[in-house]
């Protein structure tokens, strides 16, 4: 067996190992995700999928399969477990990714709808850590730096690489890292409710 299709198959175990404990702290309601945040990923990452598709990501396409299939399951627990404090910032950063997103369906550009899309990702973010630096004990650790790790591996079972390929794993492994130092911190500024 090919060891891209190893590494491939490693990284879409991570995504269920890593949102493994994120769902089950949603049900216990330790971790409220946000709404938001699980919308535009459910959409960004499944055009970021059809986009690696497309660039001859091959097996390591599939990892972004997976998390968009896990995204947009979150997103449905989020309408019931979900954030619900909603402020303006969060509704900038929704409207600032559906838009990036609009202008990808119009660019019709592939570098430049690549770049768009990522970026709609990581706006989609924003919401997710403007309440987590408020809660930070609201998010499951272990998830983030799960997928850090599993992005990161993602990269290696590429089969070409190219701004097609990698701008969403490179992307994400920083943005796991940053979210993941960022909650590090604010726990031990903010007392957890218990």
């Amino acid at each position: 067996m090919d060891y891209k299709i190893i590494i491939s198959l490693i990284s879409v175990a991570l995504v269920f190992v890593g949102y493994g404990p994120y769902i089950r702290d949603i049900f216990r309601r330790k971790t409220t995700p946000h709404t938001f945040t699980f919308l535009v990923w459910g959409i960004a990452s499944s055009i970021t999928w059809a986009l690696q598709v497309h660039g001859g990501a091959g097996v390591g396409a599939w990892i972004t399969f997976a998390v968009s299939a896990v995204c947009i399951f979150i997103f449905f627990l989020c309408l019931k477990y979900g954030e619900k404090s909603i402020t303006i910032s969060d509704v900038v950063f929704l409207i600032l990714a559906l838009f990036s997103l609009f202008l990808w369906l119009v660019v019709k550009q592939p570098v430049l709808s690549v770049i768009l899309v990522v970026l709609t990702d990581i706006l989609g973010f924003g919401p997710t850590v403007r309440k987590s630096w408020n809660k930070p004990h609201s998010e499951t650790l272990f998830t983030w730096w799960v997928a850090a790790f599993r992005h990161t591996l993602g990269i290696i079972a590429l089969e070409k690489f190219n701004l097609f390929t990698l701008l969403y794993p490179v992307a994400w492994s920083a943005a796991n890292v940053i979210f993941c130092l960022i909650l590090i911190v604010r726990r031990r500024q903010v007392k957890q409710d218990f």
